[in-house]
């Protein structure tokens, strides 16, 4: 996906919020703090003052100004041989405190793990971030797989299972909401992913389950389903996916689609103490 690096994209991306009426306690420093720490990645590991400023269309004095504060508090760290910025312990800290509070990642796991072995897939779960899903966990199985991503690798919401997941279990005018958003940053070739997506929410609907077959990757193949908690306050999803040349249609419909229905249905009885609806 392109990078964008102009402040009408970001201005875009700080008013994507669950209500979308203008909010008089929303602080626009927070917001532009957070973003400059959602810009780093696995691929940009480095980045000086300029780069933010191009990527998140944030002004580069007021750029200098946030990096600095947040260097202080730990969750940047200066490379001065470089003279550029990474991601701070800070940041991990407050991730592994997000996965220890919600207790799903132990929960999930050994699920996760005998389905991936049984399978010989990748069993993921993910959440929500921007215009992606963010792997929170991961299980694979022990045989070859074309694609491996671990924990903290994001991949893009409309063209995954994962994402087509999440979209399909929300209530339709928060998905299109969101739709509208990933339209704005990717309007080129947007009608075909937009009747993926709907043809994910006929799926989800009809099966439980999303698919994905070589949607993102030409050569992965995936099926997906929604973690609903909360009275769908909070929305999550798993997938599992391998190699398209193994994974027909068919055995994603009749054999992985089911059995990852069944995996979700389980940790949900296990979080919330009942049994899924």
């Amino acid at each position: 996906m392109a990078r964008r690096s102009n402040a009408a994209a970001t201005s875009q991306e700080l008013q994507w919020r669950n209500d979308t009426q203008p909010d008089t306690n929303f602080v626009t420093a927070l917001a532009r703090g957070l973003s400059i720490l959602r810009v780093f990645s696995s691929e940009d590991r480095y980045l000086g003052n300029r780069e933010l400023s191009e990527r998140t269309g944030i002004p580069r004095p007021t750029i200098s100004r946030l990096t600095q504060t947040l260097t202080g508090l730990g969750y940047l760290r200066y490379a001065e041989q470089l003279g550029k910025y990474q991601l701070g312990p800070g940041v991990l800290a407050l991730g592994y405190r997000y996965l220890a509070s919600t207790g799903l990642r132990d929960v999930a796991r050994p699920h996760m793990q005998a389905l991936a072995d049984a399978s010989d897939c990748a069993i993921a779960l993910g959440s929500p971030d921007r215009e992606c899903m963010t792997y929170l966990e991961v299980c694979h199985g022990t045989g070859p797989l074309i694609l491996r991503i671990d924990v903290g690798a994001r991949v893009p919401m409309a063209e995954t299972a994962m994402g087509r997941a999440y979209l399909a279990a929300l209530p339709a005018a928060r998905r299109a909401t969101i739709l509208d958003y990933l339209r704005s940053l990717q309007p080129k070739d947007w009608s075909k992913t937009q009747k993926a997506v709907e043809r994910a929410v006929r799926e989800y609907e009809e099966f439980g389950f999303c698919l994905s077959e070589g949607a993102w990757n030409r050569d992965v193949s995936a099926v997906g389903v929604p973690l609903v908690l909360e009275g769908g306050s909070h929305v999550m999803a798993f997938n599992c996916g391998g190699a398209s040349l193994r994974l027909s249609r068919r055995i994603l419909k009749e054999n992985l689609g089911p059995r990852l229905v069944d995996l979700v249905s389980q940790v949900e009885r296990e979080v919330t103490g009942f049994d899924a609806v």
